[in-house]
């Protein structure tokens, strides 16, 4: 059996995280952010003064992309990095006030995004589609509800 990309799984994923990022991007314009960073922000809306150890463990993000993600954060003023108190090799990232009001704008434009993602599914096939993309996760080795 020959590989065709129109009927991948792995290729539709990848166009599909692809659009979906634009669209937030697009959706944001001017907001202050860029989508990659959106992962890190919500993580620390969550509750900041995390460690960018912790941040990495929580993102499934690789140890450069997540340096040179919050050397732009930082560069931007939307965090700040102090060294931990206990663990001098440690530095725990911080929102800034212009990255805490970044929230708002931020969360409406993620929403409006997956409205555009799902629009046209009844609420059945969309539960339904984020239950199988879960299951696929999980058999890759990635818990999607960590």
């Amino acid at each position: 059996m020959d590989f065709d990309r129109k009927e991948s799984a792995a290729y539709l994923a990848n166009l599909l995280a692809k659009a979906a990022s634009r669209a937030l991007h697009a959706r944001a314009d001017g907001a202050g952010f860029a989508p990659g960073q959106f992962p890190v922000l919500l993580e620390l809306w969550g509750g900041d003064g995390l460690t960018q150890r912790e941040l990495l463990d929580r993102l499934d993000i690789e140890q450069a992309t997540m340096a040179n993600t919050l050397s732009r954060m930082e560069r931007d003023g939307l965090i700040l990095r102090r060294r931990h108190p206990k663990d001098r090799r440690a530095q725990l990232v911080f929102l800034t006030t212009r990255g805490k009001a970044l929230r708002e704008t931020a969360m409406a434009a993620a929403s409006a995004t997956e409205e555009a993602l799902f629009q046209g599914f009844r609420r059945f096939e969309r539960e339904l589609l984020l239950e199988y993309m879960r299951m696929v996760l999980a058999n890759l080795g990635r818990d999607p509800r960590v």
